[in-house]
């Protein structure tokens, strides 16, 4: 049997040639060949999320990580969401958190763009994501946008596609992804992954589609584990509980359970060829923001385009199955769909 390294990269290049993504293949080839050597001045769009705080006070502590040094937040936009309350209520309060850590603080992005070199993107709220992001890319300026990408597959299509003709990298994730026992699974520990169930909770946002909005974080673990290559989906709805079933196009069944009532926690399992090994327990966003740091140095996307945009159509196929019933629908589908409305 092949090794679990070589599966996955079968399983990516396969997708990325057949899923509907033919005017954005290249991507990850592309972005090799551009490096973007930066300098550390790094700029926030968006403190209406805790993220904002957590990595302003690990990149501007007195003694960073030796991962993170040299990198330091000096300037934010506060403006998040317009209407999303839980959103709108925590901007004045992370606004004072981040001025005591000595960033400036701006009243536009176009300021912010003149004073940094790097961009964290954010604003809790996925609907200006576009536009924000264009504003960055058309600066020049390597970002990572935090979750979601967008509010719709759509505007996830075109912020990629952007990045391409800007010659801009940029790369998004859940923390979930960097898990200790998540990246252990995909150094190899089962070996070849058969099958994966994994969970969070979902919380939902009437203005995004159900899973963008919280369900990305067990999703994103999904995906991590078993790769690219999920064919179709099907989904179970009910009040308190989503159950997501995907199948891969070369047999494998990975599911995702979303839930709004209960303990409010991540994790799952992976099915190996070695054995079986529970996912989690979820410990902070240090191991992000080293990721984040080292793309930022590097200009290497940690998180292809191609995978990014596989997850957003997982979850936008699951909003279709939903609207149809439960049905089965394809990620090729959906894809197509998106591509239309740009």
């Amino acid at each position: 049997m092949k090794q679990p390294s070589n599966r996955r990269q079968l399983i990516r290049t396969a997708s990325a040639a057949t899923i509907g993504f033919g005017l954005l293949n290249n991507f990850s080839k592309s972005y090799a060949q551009t490096l973007f050597e930066t300098q550390g001045r790094v700029g926030i769009i968006g403190l209406d999320t805790s993220h904002s705080v957590a990595f302003t006070k690990a990149l501007n502590a007195p003694e960073p990580a030796p991962e993170l040094k040299g990198y330091r937040v000096v300037a934010a936009y506060p403006k998040g969401s317009n209407d999303i309350e839980s959103s709108t209520k925590r901007i004045a309060g992370y606004t004072e958190e981040v001025k005591k850590l000595g960033v400036e603080i701006v009243n536009s992005i176009e300021e912010l763009l003149k004073k940094v070199d790097v961009v964290l993107l954010e604003t809790n709220d996925g609907r200006p994501h576009l536009e924000q992001a264009l504003l960055v890319m058309k600066a020049g300026k390597p970002m990572f946008i935090d979750k979601p990408v967008a509010a719709s597959l759509s505007h996830t299509v075109a912020i990629y596609e952007a990045s391409k003709k800007y010659k801009v990298p940029i790369f998004s994730s859940s923390s979930l992804r960097y898990m200790g026992s998540v990246q252990d699974v995909v150094k190899g520990k089962v070996g070849a992954v058969l099958g994966a169930d994994t969970f969070s909770p979902a919380t939902l946002e009437k203005t995004h589609p159900d899973l963008f909005w919280y369900g990305i974080h067990g999703v994103e673990i999904l995906f991590t584990v078993m790769g690219t290559g999920c064919k179709n989906v099907v989904r179970i709805n009910a009040n308190d509980t989503d159950i997501v079933v995907g199948t891969w196009k070369d047999g494998r069944v990975g599911t995702f359970r979303g839930t709004r009532t209960g303990t409010h926690d991540y994790g799952g399992t992976v099915y190996g060829e070695k054995g079986n090994l529970p996912l989690g327990p979820f410990k902070g966003y240090d191991n992000l923001l080293v990721q984040i740091i080292d793309f930022f140095k590097t200009g290497k996307v940690p998180v292809t385009p191609e995978e990014t945009l596989e997850i957003y159509a997982f979850m936008e196929a699951a909003d279709e199955s939903k609207r149809n019933g439960g049905k089965a629908v394809s990620l090729d589908a959906v894809m197509q769909k998106a591509g239309k409305k740009k």
